[in-house]
Order: structure tokens, then C-alpha cells, then sequence
């Protein structure tokens, strides 16, 4: 495992395992298998429903609390500040812990302009010791900006939609100057088309690896970092095994120019949807 270094110097896998729409009943396997094969640092969300199943598979997985990094989220409806509050009470006793080492705003939500007290709730969490770093999904330039301008607490990292067809070069080099890490969801992107692409496979042959260990690994090396998501026990396997290689520049190069600038998901200023 590769580790960074966030920006108030606390550590963070650089390679996690998510859980989007895995239901509640198969979180429990999934995160244990995760665990099992290596994974640490595990990404949920309120909105996912599958909380209790991931606190029970931390339980069940042996691993000591403080070897591992759980990600959580506060979901669109309950934005603001007192009911953000109240929204971590729940997903913290869903989860079974006494403290979430990174909590992130999911959404800007624009339209209802609650996530300055949103975020300010985060920053409340933070001081008060109960999650060990705060951050932000699917933010813009522009809202990350407002939070720089108006919060006191840096976010540490900005999780978005990130691959070889939608690179988020512009909002990367953003993140990059003002020391927020880039977290990618969807990295190998909804329905694998870019795993099917000529340049990918080629470069995988040529490493003796899947396309999907050369996308992961782009974004490694691109210092971003990123959460595959897969009940498959051997893909989650597959997607843990990407610390014996490395790309060329010339590799990494050919992958970022498959940028389209297409998203599989939400456009972040006009999704608003609790």
C-alpha cells in the first residue's frame, strides 16, 4: 500500500475500496474480502444504505480501529448545519464507531446554497475530535473557492468523477495549487467502456497486467487518490494488485489523451437533487 500525506498531516491510503450501490446485506462480505486482501481505507456514504454493513464487517474483520480509514458522507437532504450534526450522530452509530477518520459534504447542492453551514458543521465535527479530517465530493472551482474564502479548515481532498475519458485536468491543477488531494470515483468508469479501449489493452499486454490495474495505476501516478468499487472477490483482488509495476510517461500520456471530458455522472452545478 501507498500512503499520502493530507494537508493537516494526517495519512490516507492512496488506494481504498468503495461501496456504492452494494446493498446493505452484501456490504458485509464485500468490506470483509476487502479487508481480507489488503484494503484499509473504506468509502461509504449515508445515502448508500449500507452503513451497518460496512460497521459490521470493520467488527467482524479483526483489524485494529486505528489501521483503518472510513470514509463517510452527508447526503443532499440533510445539508445544513444543525441537521448535519444530526445526520453524523446517525451514520456514526450505523457504522459502529467512535470516530470517522475523513467525513465529506456529498454534494454543493448550488440551488438550495447550504453547504458554507454545511461545511461549517464539518469543521465543528473536526474540532471537536470526532472525524480526523473533512472534505468535499463533486465540488467546481468555484465552490471550493467559496469554502477557502469563508470556512476556516481547508478541505483535505475533493472526490469526483475521474477517468481516462473525463481527466478534470483544469479542476486537478486547482486542487494541486492549493494542496486539496483529488479523490476519483467511477475510475475506471460506469460500464467499462474505457477498458475496452485498443491503447489501454495494448499497454496492458505489454505489462502483463488488466486494463483495469493500468487505469488504477494512471491515476496512482497521476497522485490522485482512488476507490474502486467491485463485489467480485477476484476483481477486488485484481484491483488491490497495482503496487508491482509502473507506467511509462509515455504510457501515462497516451491514457490522458483519451480525455472527452465525459461524465457517466451528475454535472455538480446542476445537480440538486435531495
Amino acid at each position: 500500500m501507498q500512503f499520502v500525506t493530507l494537508n493537516n498531516g494526517l495519512q490516507m491510503p492512496q488506494l481504498g475500496y468503495g461501496v456504492w450501490q452494494v446493498e446493505d446485506e452484501k456490504a458485509r462480505p464485500a468490506v470483509l474480502k476487502a479487508i481480507e486482501t489488503g484494503y484499509r481505507s473504506i468509502d461509504t456514504a449515508a445515502v448508500y444504505g449500507n452503513e451497518r454493513g460496512v460497521g459490521q464487517a470493520i467488527k467482524e474483520s479483526g483489524v485494529p480501529r486505528e489501521e483503518l480509514f472510513i470514509t463517510t458522507k452527508v447526503w443532499n437532504a440533510d445539508q445544513g448545519y444543525d441537521a448535519t450534526l444530526k445526520a453524523f450522530d446517525e451514520s456514526i452509530e450505523k457504522l459502529g464507531l467512535d470516530y470517522i477518520d475523513l467525513y465529506l459534504i456529498h454534494w454543493p447542492v448550488p440551488a438550495e446554497d447550504m453547504y458554507v453551514d454545511t461545511y461549517k458543521a464539518l469543521e465543528k465535527l473536526y474540532a471537536d475530535g470526532r472525524v480526523k479530517a473533512i472534505g468535499v465530493c463533486n465540488f467546481d472551482i468555484d465552490h471550493l473557492q467559496r469554502l477557502l474564502d469563508e470556512c476556516e479548515v481547508k478541505p483535505v481532498l475533493n472526490q469526483v468523477e475521474c477517468h481516462p475519458h473525463l481527466v478534470q485536468k483544469e479542476l486537478k491543477a486547482f486542487c494541486k495549487e492549493n494542496d486539496i488531494y483529488v479523490e476519483a470515483w467511477s475510475p475506471l468508469m460506469q460500464g467499462g467502456v474505457v477498458l475496452e479501449n485498443d491503447i489501454v489493452k495494448a499497454i496492458a499486454d505489454k505489462h502483463g497486467k488488466t486494463p483495469a490495474q493500468v487505469i488504477l495505476r494512471w491515476h496512482l501516478q497521476n497522485d490522485s487518490i482512488v476507490i474502486p468499487k467491485s463485489v467480485t472477490p477476484s476483481r477486488i483482488e485484481e484491483n488491490f494488485n497495482v503496487f508491482d509495476f509502473e507506467l511509462t510517461q509515455e504510457d501515462m500520456d497516451q491514457i490522458t489523451s483519451l480525455d472527452k471530458g465525459e461524465r457517466t455522472g451528475p454535472v455538480p452545478a446542476e445537480f440538486n437533487r435531495k
